[in-house]
């Protein structure tokens, strides 16, 4: 019974070193490493769309906030539309 048992855990214990071994071996592959790098690439470009998402989501807010200071400070209405029109008109 003792023998039936350990030859168990040694039958385990190949079975998880095993596949530990190709695990590693796989990453070391051509295969493996550009699979690693697309999922770095992967993850890099999400979080620069993430960063660009937060700095225009922050710049549209200071924006607002200087238009409200200056309708505040000056009574001029500050309208980002007529801004557009004046550009795609050729004006600054």
């Amino acid at each position: 019974m003792r023998r039936l048992f350990w030859l168990g855990v040694g039958v385990a214990a190949g079975v998880v070193v095993t596949r530990k071994v190709a695990g590693m071996t796989f990453k070391a592959t051509p295969a493996g490493v550009a699979e690693n790098l697309g999922d770095a690439m992967r993850e890099m470009a999400g979080a620069i769309g993430t960063f660009g998402a937060d700095v225009r989501a922050g710049m549209s807010e200071r924006e607002d906030e200087l238009a409200r200071e200056v309708q505040e400070k000056t009574g001029y209405s500050y309208s980002r539309s007529a801004e557009a029109r004046a550009r795609r008109a050729g004006g600054n």
